[in-house]
């Protein structure tokens, strides 16, 4: 499986390790074909040379690399291992191949058997990658379950102090097997003890993670057949119970396997008994007696904890714990890189913070930079409209004098388009006489053409007479001819009079629209001057008078024209309109 070819890895790496002599990562050919046999002979698997030298056939002469004698050793060693082989002898095999390369000269406190067991500890607590080594917080475990076993008691400020020179020693953190070895034999954490504790304590810590054995010791055991109580030295590992006929190990009894159906379960005193009970297997059972009370309660406790993992289906409670121990290492491992990655992004952030705050400080000198350079032109700009405030004052003034010399001289121009516009009345006057003298002339033009149709009539009636009267008739016709001549002539004279007349007024109109409303562009001069200063106002109120004379006074309702109101009534207008239309009517009859 995975978990025991990865268990016979680590020793094996050590092995290949210690072959390699110049740290190169390649060993020879030869040395590699009698690691292999070794491996083969101890776990129980036919060796197949032949199968080596294919796999290494194109470098015969040349070192062969740990890649290259990889594939080979999970193919044709590791994928064939099968639990059905001594692991102790295993190990031994592995350590005999690598302690003497390794091992430092320096005098240690334990043996070369506690040497190997300590060896065989760090292959079970080392982490899963190589070149293999053994973290801080394992090494913690390892001291404490020592101390433990010695009877010594543990210093955790010692611990924390060499934790931290050991950090700041190695990038990793830990220590490889035989810095561990020199670490546990040179008494570091267990000065003052012997080496025969040290040796004890390192023994039950090996058997305890090694061998998986959860407790040991005397205890009575009752014969199947004869019924004879016997004392054994019991062993309980992960999933048997094991008895031998002494400490030794040397003979063993027999072997209670534990299973899913097993029990263990406590007996009350009898046949001179105390401290008894019993674990009940599936073909057999099993009556022990403790030496004491609390023995018994160790054992049972044991026994229950040891039945409750084999029907949970889990490893030794050892292993487990250091399962749970990677994982929390793990899970710190990635929850650190959580971190850093995290503070990699917060100092990043902050970075970006700090330059956007500089970006922010620029741009507030730039912007108060701005701002006393807008105050100062603001300032500049201040002084330069009071100036030319003052400057606007005095043309003002300036202005308003001009003001009132104009309004002098259009009082004077009103004054003459006053007296123009009196004289136009005047010549409207005579322009009337003159109609009216037309108008007298088309009457009797008219009376003339009544005239002479009577005179046509009689003419009818005496036609005789007239014929008679041809002569004298031919000459009234030529004299009234010639009158008639007369009047047309004096008609037309009058229509070109009236027509003159009539575009000297409209002049007149014209240039009396042009004076009002260069009257009316006065009047706004004045209103504004009147707004901006009391004095203006007080001037033009004196003048209002003089303006209002010029304005024809009230004659009930009369006509608007464009040079103002008309010297005339809508009534009068009629007449006028209807006399003139009835003279030339009887013009064009």
């Amino acid at each position: 499986t995975g978990g025991l070819s990865d268990e016979l890895l680590k020793p094996i790496w050590h092995a290949f390790s210690a072959l390699d002599v110049d740290k190169s990562g390649k060993v020879s050919k030869s040395q590699l074909k009698v690691l292999s046999y070794n491996l083969c002979t101890v776990m129980n698997i036919p060796h197949d040379p032949i199968s080596l030298e294919e796999h290494f056939k194109d470098d015969d002469r040349g070192p062969v690399s740990n890649q290259g004698y990889m594939p080979y050793l999970k193919r044709f060693i590791l994928e064939k291992a099968r639990d059905n082989f001594d692991m102790q002898e295993f190990n031994k095999m592995c350590w005999t191949l690598s302690y003497k390369k390794n091992m430092s000269s320096r005098s240690l406190l334990i043996s070369n058997e506690d040497a190997f067991k300590v060896w065989c500890i760090f292959n079970f607590l080392c982490e899963d990658a190589y070149p293999l080594v053994i973290l801080a917080e394992e090494i913690e475990y390892l001291l404490r379950k020592l101390l433990e076993a010695m009877g010594s008691s543990w210093n955790q400020d010692r611990f924390a102090e060499y934790k931290l020179q050991l950090s700041l020693q190695r990038n990793n953190g830990g220590l490889s097997a035989w810095e561990l070895i020199n670490l546990v034999g040179m008494a570091h954490f267990s000065k003052g003890m012997n080496r025969q504790t040290v040796s004890m304590g390192i023994t039950q810590v090996y058997q305890e993670l090694i061998l998986d054995v959860l407790k040991q010791g005397y205890v009575m055991k009752k014969g199947h057949k004869m019924k004879i109580w016997s004392e054994r030295w019991f062993i309980l590992r992960s999933n048997t119970l094991s008895y031998y006929l002494s400490e030794d190990l040397v003979d063993k009894r027999g072997d209670v396997v534990l299973d899913q159906n097993s029990s263990v379960e406590s007996l009350p005193d009898r046949e001179g008994k105390k401290c008894l009970f019993v674990v009940r297997c599936a073909d057999r059972i099993f009556e022990l007696c403790a030496t004491d009370k609390k023995r018994k309660q160790e054992w049972i406790q044991a026994l229950q904890t040891c039945l409750q993992q084999v029907r949970l289906g889990l490893l030794s409670p050892h292993r487990e714990a250091r399962l749970r121990r990677q994982e929390l290492r793990q899970k710190h491992t990635v929850e650190e890189e959580e971190l850093t990655e995290r503070m990699r992004q917060l100092q990043a952030t902050n970075e970006n913070k700090q330059i956007e705050l500089e970006v922010m400080r620029k741009k507030l000198e730039e912007a108060a930079a701005i701002a006393a350079m807008e105050e100062e032109r603001r300032r500049q700009t201040q002084t330069d409209l009071q100036d030319r405030y003052m400057l606007d004052m005095a043309r003002e003034k300036m202005e308003r004098e001009q003001m009132e010399q104009q309004v002098a001289q259009k009082t004077s121009e009103l004054d003459q388009y006053l007296q123009r516009v009196g004289e136009l009345e005047d010549m409207y006057k005579r322009l009337q006489d003159a109609l009216d003298q037309q108008r007298t002339a088309k009457e009797e033009e008219e009376a003339m053409r009544r005239r002479q149709a009577r005179l046509l009539a009689e003419e009818a009636g005496k036609r005789v007479e007239l014929e008679q009267l041809h002569l004298q008739q031919q000459r009234a016709m030529c004299q009234v001819q010639a009158e008639k001549q007369e009047l047309v002539e004096e008609r037309q004279a009058q229509e070109r009079a009236l027509q003159a007349a009539t575009l000297q007024l409209q002049t007149l109109e014209e240039e009396r629209q042009g004076a009002l409303e260069q009257y009316q562009e006065v009047t706004k001069k004045l209103t504004l001057a009147a707004n901006k200063t009391k004095k203006w106002k007080t001037r033009v109120a004196e003048h209002e008078g003089l303006v209002r004379l010029i304005q024809p006074g009230h004659k009930g309702p009369q006509i608007m024209t464009n040079w103002g109101p008309a010297s005339f009534t809508d009534a009068e207008l009629e007449l006028r309109k209807k006399s003139w239309q009835e003279k030339k009517n009887q013009g064009v009859h």
